[in-house]
């Protein structure tokens, strides 16, 4: 009989630690914390759609989340329809979610950026009255079913500073080193989302 240097305690650890929970969409985390979510595609061109996650207060639309979205091009096959009900408007990871895909978030930067006043459209999306400093998550959206994984997009995420932080963001990702971005791709980045 062979000896098990681990004892069953720790291996039962070990592999309970490993069971996989599905990612928390970010639709689901507005829910969470607000009571409802709701997305408003706000532009969409040639490969890149800009949205604002939003939850309602009394009635008025806040953006928790303004997202800037670059579509892998091509659109693997497989995705065709999913991805064709996407660019009408619905929730990314929802839409996924809902047709069979495990939704992955390789996450390459986490920082913040500075909205400079509050007559900045995205400070108007999300009623602050004054220049402010977002949290910033950059990451690829990878799907995966069965053995596949598919890069489906690259998105940059600015949040409500009601609703997460770069510290609780570091929380909930950890920046993959291999994909780590440097200062310029991200100094291009907070452009992109500002412009």
């Amino acid at each position: 009989m062979l000896h098990n240097p681990i004892p069953f305690v720790v291996l039962a650890a070990v592999l309970s630690a490993c069971n996989v929970q599905p990612e928390l969409l970010n639709s689901e985390l507005i829910q969470q914390r607000f009571g409802n979510y709701g997305v408003a595609v706000l532009q969409q061109e040639s490969g890149v759609r800009r949205s604002s996650l939003y939850s309602t207060e009394n009635g008025v639309r806040v953006c928790r989340t303004y997202a800037v979205v670059e579509f892998v091009d091509p659109v693997f096959s497989d995705l065709a329809s999913t991805h064709e009900a996407v660019l009408d408007g619905q929730s990314i990871g929802t839409t996924f979610r809902d047709a069979g895909w495990d939704i992955r978030k390789e996450t390459m930067h986490i920082g913040d950026l500075q909205v400079p006043d509050s007559q900045h459209a995205i400070a108007q999306l999300m009623h602050l009255d004054a220049a402010t400093t977002l949290s910033l998550h950059v990451y690829r959206l990878m799907l995966e079913i069965d053995t596949q994984s598919v890069h489906y997009a690259t998105v940059v995420e600015s949040h409500h500073p009601l609703y997460l932080t770069e510290a609780e963001l570091r929380e909930l990702y950890s920046v993959i080193v291999s994909s780590q971005l440097g200062l310029d791709e991200v100094d291009a980045i907070v452009s992109l989302v500002l412009d």
